[in-house]
């Protein structure tokens, strides 16, 4: 149930169920440590207050006291800052820029894939391809470190990590020479925050 906003004394994040950015969101708050109140949204039928806060009436959202967010790049940088330790972004300029226009990429080329895939429709089978081949194209980039292009945990990792969840769910099978993206998510997945970061309807996307 959603508490009154005036009641709210706690970081709130309203969700969905099986959401590929609200999962990147509670992956986040997963790798922070951070306690908070998750409230799981039918979209079909929001509750009132997500329609009051948000007026797009979109989730992931992130209140926390009197500051509504509601878009997934902006609720995660604010976490990263708002809770410093751990840090989910390198300290020196050059690296954060170099992570954020991966994190862009990540966004612009593969997530919107996996929008389109979740919609249905002709453009699914196109975009599973898509989807596909591009990640074959850039399995190189998963060998590079213990993590996605750093030796620690980012946010580049909270984007990444709940997509590569869902291949198997979403109808994309891997080949051979993409192993690396395979063995990349065994490791993130048998972290405590993974788990931590899963919904019930999330756990049932693989076996």
């Amino acid at each position: 149930m959603a508490l009154n906003q005036r009641s709210r004394t706690v970081l709130t994040l309203y969700s969905a169920h099986n959401c590929v950015h609200c999962h990147r969101v509670r992956m986040t708050l997963a790798a922070k440590g951070v306690t908070y109140d998750h409230v799981l949204v039918d979209l079909n039928d929001p509750p009132e207050d997500l329609i009051d806060l948000n007026p797009y009436n979109s989730v992931p959202t992130l209140v926390d006291r009197d500051l509504v967010l509601y878009d997934t790049s902006v609720i995660c940088e604010y976490l990263d800052e708002r809770y410093p330790h751990p840090p989910l972004m390198p300290v020196d300029p050059l690296s954060r820029a170099r992570l954020r226009l991966a994190i862009v990429r990540i966004e612009n080329d593969w997530l919107t894939l996996v929008d389109e895939i979740e919609a249905g429709g002709r453009a699914a089978d196109g975009a599973r391809r898509a989807l596909r081949d591009d990640l074959v194209k850039n399995a190189g980039a998963f060998k590079a470190s213990r993590f996605f292009l750093s030796p620690e945990i980012s946010l580049a990792d909270c984007a990444l990590a709940p997509l590569v969840w869902r291949l198997d769910s979403l109808g994309v099978q891997l080949p051979r020479e993409a192993q690396a993206i395979i063995d990349y998510g065994e490791r993130i997945f048998r972290s405590q925050g993974f788990t931590r970061s899963l919904t019930v309807e999330e756990k049932g996307l693989r076996p």
